[in-house]
């Protein structure tokens, strides 16, 4: 028995240590700066300071921009899904794996594509001109972010769904409709609260890293636009105030555990038919 103990704990060795020196202990060094000043004396004005305009406003439109993006990901992804659950497998799964394959290339990569797309001279303005339409001045301004967080994260609201509608039984959907309930009423009473865990899920997935994104905003924000990420990245690097840094950290990372909270009221749910 302990000789069965002792080889699991040496099989989540590697798991725990990992852990804990790139996760725990980061943890630890941001709950100290941002709960100390300069001479290591505990202190609330690291945290208090997203009270301040200027961080409280990059906060608001964080938030904002976050909110928009991952409602504009739902709308795109929920009916994306749906085609793709009554497709056939070889066909979904070539779907499925054109939808993930920009996955592969590098974020960075990713972003900087649609800043020579939408940039003053960039291609959409290239195509617009070609056809004699007006340009459009997209590029450093908050649309543009919101097109590079669709763009990025769209497939993690896709996947989450995708994966729980798969699992509806057809017969449950069929019974629906011999019951005398017709399209409408079947998605709204039967489908969608079934698949409500992977919305959560997606929605997870996709609002926090929107929330806590600094090189999407750096990139085609052109620096004129600052989300709470981009204060918190110039406190780190460029202010070197880790205090001030961390500080605003744990006021994002309440934010993050509020949406983590209301995940988990879900999580392991198999929806219910209302």
């Amino acid at each position: 028995m302990n000789r069965k103990i002792l080889g699991k704990y040496l099989i989540a060795g590697p798991y725990i240590f990992w852990m804990a020196a790139f996760t725990i202990i980061p943890l630890c060094l941001i709950f100290y700066y941002g709960l100390t000043d300069k001479s290591g004396i505990f202190t609330l004005e690291n945290i208090l300071a997203i009270a301040t305009q200027e961080h409280a406003k990059a906060l608001w439109i964080s938030l904002l921009l976050s909110f928009i993006s991952t409602l504009i990901c739902l709308v795109l992804a929920y009916p994306l899904a749906m085609i793709l659950k009554g497709m056939s497998v070889s066909q979904h799964s070539f779907i499925v794996f054109i939808f993930i394959l920009p996955m592969w290339m590098n974020f960075l990569l990713r972003t900087l594509a649609w800043q020579t797309i939408l940039e003053k001279n960039g291609v959409l303005n290239s195509i617009l001109t070609f056809f004699h339409l007006p340009k459009q001045n997209i590029i450093n301004t908050p649309y543009a972010i919101i097109f590079g967080m669709v763009y990025n994260f769209l497939p993690f609201m896709v996947l989450p769904i995708y994966n729980v509608l798969v699992k509806i039984d057809d017969n449950v959907i069929n019974a629906a409709r011999d019951l005398g309930a017709n399209s409408i009423q079947t998605f709204v009473r039967v489908i969608f609260p079934l698949s409500l865990p992977g919305v959560v899920s997606g929605i997870t997935m996709v609002f926090i890293p929107a929330l806590t994104t600094f090189v999407i905003s750096n990139l085609l924000g052109g620096g004129k636009i600052y989300l709470i990420g981009n204060i918190i990245e110039q406190e780190f690097t460029t202010a070197y105030n880790w205090h001030l840094g961390s500080g605003l950290s744990l006021v994002l990372m309440a934010f993050i555990l509020i949406n983590m909270l209301f995940t988990f009221k879900y999580d392991g749910a198999k929806g219910a038919i209302l």
